[in-house]
């Protein structure tokens, strides 16, 4: 059964600047917040779904490393990429179909090589999974992705 056809909350604009991968996850929205973040967006759909009809752990995980890969690169003190060193996650209930995620960031410690954040992704005030990540800065030279203001 597919999710229905819900309205995306205000403030949300598709995001497709997080690269060829989290297209598949998507659709993605992303919200700015006044402090610069963004907050990540995403209604569960069939596609997001795993055999018994809730959202699959593993699109949970990516939504949430996806959350903190881009606000981290997107931090004025790294402004380029960083990559996954290490991504705890706590499963803390199911997401159904049809229902909105969001997932929020918080920085615990920016280091010059390391950076170290939490993610919870959320649905209303319901949350969903909690996640814990390390990230290492990725000496590529290339603009983060997502960096489309």
């Amino acid at each position: 059964m597919d999710a229905p056809c819900l309205d995306i909350p205000a403030g949300f604009k598709p995001f497709a600047g997080a690269g060829t991968f989290f297209s598949v996850l998507g659709p993605l929205y992303r919200r700015c917040t006044e402090d610069d973040r963004s907050v990540l967006g995403l209604r569960v759909a069939a596609q997001h779904a795993n055999h018994i009809g809730v959202a699959h752990g593993g699109m949970l995980t990516t939504l949430a490393d996806g959350a903190l890969g881009i606000n981290l690169s997107r931090h004025p003190r790294y402004n380029r990429p960083l990559v996954t060193v290490n991504l705890n996650t706590d499963f803390l209930s199911s997401a159904q179909l049809g229902e909105w995620l969001e997932a929020r960031v918080e920085f615990r410690r920016l280091g010059g090589r390391l950076a170290f954040a939490d993610c919870l992704v959320s649905a209303g005030e319901r949350l969903v999974l909690r996640a814990t990540g390390v990230f290492a800065v990725a000496d590529t030279g290339r603009k983060p992705a997502g960096d489309a203001r």
